[in-house]
């Protein structure tokens, strides 16, 4: 799909599909509306006065054949109340008018972003445009889809504008095709992507976009003392990886910030094993690891002017023989000792070794994020994530970042009593508490690995999977989150 960018008016504009979009209206006053409605022989009135279209959010209608453009149909797709109107309004709507069969079809299409200024809605519209249409087929035997829009074009009727709209929206197409290599990745089957095809996915993607990328096998994460994350691996036939990569973009004396993601390619739970019910999911525990390299991978393309180091300890966690069995004791690169109460609490225990591998690095800033926690389930649902951390001013960017992209997280404290219940009394730590607060409890676990440095744990369990489908986030795997610390990336500041 190639872009463009067009200073027009919307009746002078060439394409298959025009797409408008449309604040909500009690009458049709808008002298557009008024416009189009003139040229379809009422249709604009005819839909308002039938209840099937006044602008509503995520309202669409299609008017054939307007005379006196040049368009075969232009679709008008509704922002909700101009006073409630967000950047999130033109990524739903766009989202939305992704999937539209007469869209689809068109060879050319063009949106109209006629009084719209703020570029971040420039920015919102193709992201919600490319996230919603998101699809896998690769693993299909036969896939007849093929890509049928040629162009397309972004519209202003504002001279002025068109610069500040063509670097928002290409900013927005590197960010939607980051977050779509997020949900492409968690949606591999565990067959498909092991800890090893991760870790060359990991090295050629930093190739591609020149990082360093440096990955250590079985014998290299044994002399890092990393007994935590051995002891997850013990019972997989797939060998462990420990990848990290670097990218520079700021001068050597620039404090690096850390990112850290959960990369188990697929969870049974080890000894403690799942229900089989949805165990198919469990291929997407690795999606912490996704939302990091990803982050890395677009604030590459970007060209941030940050250091960013991505941590990634990657495992699957089955059971067999040599697997570690409830009441097994390991030692951690920290040196604290584990009693593992619970095989299925194995996120934590690899994202240990790595927030203690972080210190290395002399960080600004270490940042988890993890499918850590069924638990979040009865906390937040499936609409945003907990998170967690030691410093108010990291929590405040990340809970920034998290307003502007609508990626919705929830600050939750750790508290002594949650430290507590995280001891053991033949050890030094249990890696499993009763439980209530569940997700509390796991974050006070990570609290006893990290450094002196300031620590944010953001839990995706349960935003990383849509089970209906919302109009930019089709059903299956999300890439939430990526966005959110992309953006917080960008407005980063020492």
């Amino acid at each position: 799909m190639e872009y463009q960018f067009e200073t027009n008016s919307v009746e002078n504009v060439t394409a298959k599909s025009l797409v408008l979009f449309v604040d909500q209206f009690e009458k049709v006053s808008n002298h557009r509306l008024r416009d189009i409605d003139k040229a379809s022989n009422g249709s604009v009135t005819a839909l308002f006065d039938s209840g099937e279209f006044s602008g509503k959010i995520n309202e669409t209608a299609t008017i054939l054949k307007p005379i006196g453009y040049n368009c075969d149909r232009i679709i008008l797709v509704g922002l909700g109340e101009r006073k409630n109107r967000t950047a999130d309004s033109f990524r739903k709507a766009a989202g939305t008018v992704s999937r539209d069969i007469g869209l689809n079809a068109s060879s050319r299409v063009a949106f109209c972003m006629e009084k719209t200024a703020d570029k971040t809605f420039f920015q919102a519209a193709i992201e919600g445009f490319l996230l919603g249409r998101f699809k896998i087929n690769k693993y299909k035997s036969k896939s007849k889809e093929k890509e049928k829009i040629k162009k397309l074009l972004f519209v202003t009727d504002k001279a002025r504008i068109k610069k500040n709209m063509t670097a928002a929206v290409e900013r927005g197409i590197i960010i939607a095709e980051g977050q779509n290599g997020v949900r492409d990745l968690s949606s591999a089957p565990s067959n498909f992507l092991t800890p090893r095809d991760l870790a060359n996915k990991a090295a050629a993607l930093a190739k591609e976009y020149k990082f360093s990328c440096k990955i250590m096998d079985e014998k290299e994460i044994a002399r890092e003392k990393m007994g935590a994350l051995l002891s997850v691996a013990k019972g997989s036939d797939e060998p462990p990886r420990f990848i990290v990569l670097h990218y520079k973009g700021a001068a050597a004396k620039v404090k690096h910030i850390v990112l850290v993601g959960k990369g188990v390619t697929f969870d049974t739970g080890g000894i403690s094993i799942k229900a089989s019910l949805n165990m198919h999911e469990m291929k997407g525990d690795m999606t912490g690891s996704a939302v990091v390299l990803m982050s890395l991978v677009t604030a590459a393309r970007l060209k941030l002017p940050l250091n960013i180091v991505v941590l990634i300890p990657s495992t699957e966690n089955m059971p067999s023989a040599k697997a570690t069995k409830p009441g097994d004791i390991c030692t951690s690169r920290k040196g604290l000792t584990i009693e593992n109460i619970n095989t299925d609490a194995e996120g934590r225990l690899i994202l240990a070794d790595a927030l203690d591998y972080a210190n290395k690095f002399k960080p600004q800033a270490v940042i988890d994020v993890a499918t850590l926690t069924g638990a979040t389930l009865f906390s937040l649902g499936y609409e945003g994530a907990p998170i967690f951390g030691n410093n108010p001013n990291l929590m405040n960017k990340i809970k920034k970042a998290s307003a502007r992209t609508s990626e919705r997280v929830w600050e939750f404290p750790i508290w002594q009593e949650y430290r507590d219940a995280m001891k053991s009394s033949i050890a030094d730590l249990r890696n499993s508490g009763s439980r209530d607060a569940g997700t509390c409890k796991a974050a006070a676990f990570l609290e006893y690995f990290i450094g002196d440095y300031n620590w944010a744990h953001i839990d995706i369990a349960y935003v990383d999977i849509e089970i209906n489908g919302r109009p930019y986030i089709p059903k299956g795997a999300t890439g939430i989150g990526m966005r959110m610390l992309v953006d917080m990336l960008i407005n980063w500041k020492k």
